[in-house]
């Protein structure tokens, strides 16, 4: 199947898409980033804008590292993600999950900023950039704005994006000593996450002092998961502890959001999210510094 006609702009600067923005503003404009999301969307969906922006900005392929943070440019590649030093002493989380994405051939290809604005319930970033209590960063013609990954996410397809503003980067505070895991249910066809779940747990004086939960493919959009993370603070990080904070997964989540679709059930992706979140948070445990695997 091919997609409908449509004009092709590029634009190779941030200034020159935002002018093309305008340009179009009475039109339907897809961005186009790494395009593995957009382009099966536009050949076998049905997805026919009236124009596509090809974004070819360098300075939007980039990962700087600074005292306590790291910007992540949006159109740096999974691959990229995965591969960075800086990412991997820092944030290591953005990093493993980057390396989980899809195959060789999408992490060769595929976009943080596509996957970010795409928000597909089972993308398994947005997982990590809110477990990482990330911050999203967007351009307007007025100039910019951040937005908490806690509130970017608003369903299926639905972010805090506003027509004329594009997503230039995400910025990942660093992580120091705590313990972080992706653990996730792959799709066998797709590579996304049937559910995925991430952790960000740091321990002082042999207690969880913070933890950070994200799930994502249980519901429309990958969500923050408050009542586990309540569980774990001021408890030993054992088997006990983690599986009691597991449990409290469905709290978070009601079980009419759960999805159901071709490839799984509601009920049976309800039982994967307590199984994905205590997999994610053993494997936290075994990295925090200090602390001993669990048993």
């Amino acid at each position: 199947m091919f997609p409908a006609d449509f004009d092709y702009e590029r634009a190779t600067s941030v200034d020159e898409a935002m002018d093309l923005l305008d340009d179009h503003a009475d039109a339907e404009v897809e961005i186009l980033a790494g395009g593995h999301s957009l382009v099966p969307a536009m050949k076998t969906e049905g997805r026919s804008p009236d124009v596509v922006v090809d974004l070819d900005v360098p300075a939007l392929d980039a990962i700087n590292a600074l005292d306590d943070r790291t910007v992540v440019g949006a159109l740096t590649t999974y691959a990229d993600i995965a591969d960075s030093r800086a990412l991997r002493a820092n944030a290591p989380l953005l990093a493993e999950t980057a390396a989980e994405v899809g195959d060789l051939q999408i992490r060769n290809r595929g976009t943080i900023g596509g996957n970010l604005a795409e928000a597909h319930p089972g993308a398994d970033p947005p997982a990590a950039v809110l477990a990482s209590d990330a911050t999203i960063l967007l351009r307007h013609r007025d100039g910019k704005r951040e937005v908490p990954a806690t509130e970017f996410f608003r369903g299926d397809g639905e972010t805090a994006v506003e027509y004329g503003e594009l997503v230039t980067g995400v910025r990942v505070p660093h992580t120091g000593d705590a313990g972080v895991a992706y653990a996730k249910k792959t799709h066998p066809a797709t590579g996304y996450a049937m559910v995925g779940a991430a952790a960000v747990v740091e321990v002082a004086e042999e207690a969880v002092s913070r933890a950070r939960v994200a799930a994502t493919g249980a519901v429309d959009r990958a969500v923050r998961l408050p009542s586990v993370e309540d569980a774990l603070v001021g408890e030993r990080l054992d088997s006990e502890a983690i599986d009691a904070a597991a449990s409290e997964a469905h709290a978070d989540i009601d079980s009419e959001r759960l999805r159901s679709d071709p490839y799984a059930s509601g009920e049976f992706r309800g039982e994967l999210l307590e199984t994905y979140v205590a997999r994610a948070l053993e494997s936290a445990a075994e990295r925090v510094a200090g602390n001993p695997p669990t048993a």
